[in-house]
């Protein structure tokens, strides 16, 4: 993988000077805006986000995120360090319902996810051992509101070796993944979707400009952001 971003502190979350805008005008949120509220039991997500911070981490150590989306531009933790990272057998799709956080149940938006196959480009983020119990808890809370996404533990390639780094990933079997989309639903999406966070055309912007920033050409991405500028024919 070209070695493009060498390691280097995180920015400021959502700083309005930060580079990796690409001069994209923005609806999200304020950046200490509090993530959605929990759709499921409390005692089960609590349950869960236990069992995948013990099978990953030990106290005392810094503890590593993959980022391949809005965590890119918008980490919302503090974090020490970000590395440009290669995870191989997953990649990053715009085929996840999102019915919080870009969408609303009536207006379903869409989010990123890691589908199995392929690779895919990214960053890993570095979560200072001391400030874990709690940022774990609120990037928990901002990903997992509704417990949709299968957290993994998985080996990430960098500039300055592998890491083992928690990801977000989705089966294909999830009532969330949304299969094959025609290019007029994208479209529709773009224009009318919007959630707690913001719109999925805004959220699909930014991460295409902070990828680009890295040095990374998502294609998939592209062709689909040309469909909501009419770029490409449906």
């Amino acid at each position: 993988m070209p070695e493009r971003l060498p390691a280097a502190p995180c920015p400021t979350p959502l700083d309005p000077l930060d580079p990796l805008d690409g001069g994209l005008t923005h609806d999200g949120p304020p950046p200490h805006m509090p993530p959605p509220a929990s759709t499921v039991d409390a005692a089960a997500s609590d349950a869960l986000r236990r069992q995948v911070l013990s099978a990953g981490w030990q106290p005392g150590h810094d503890l590593w995120v993959f980022g391949y989306a809005s965590l890119i531009w918008r980490q919302g933790f503090e974090c020490l360090e970000r590395r440009p990272a290669l995870l191989k057998g997953y990649h990053r799709a715009l085929k996840m319902w999102s019915h919080v956080n870009r969408g609303t149940p009536q207006c379903p938006g869409l989010v990123f996810a890691l589908l199995p196959g392929g690779s895919c480009q990214g960053v890993a983020l570095r979560m200072p051992a001391d400030a874990v119990p709690t940022a774990f808890d609120e990037l928990w809370r901002r990903e997992m509101p509704d417990l949709t996404y299968q957290p993994r533990w998985l080996s990430c390639r960098t500039p300055a070796g592998s890491v083992k780094a928690l990801a977000f990933t989705l089966s294909r079997r999830s009532p969330s993944h949304t299969g094959t989309l025609s290019n007029e639903r994208y479209r529709q999406v773009f224009t009318e979707a919007c959630g707690h966070y913001g719109t999925t055309l805004d959220y699909a912007q930014r991460t295409d400009a902070s990828l680009r920033a890295m040095g990374i050409q998502d294609r998939a991405l592209a062709g689909l952001l040309a469909l909501a500028d009419g770029r490409a024919n449906a």
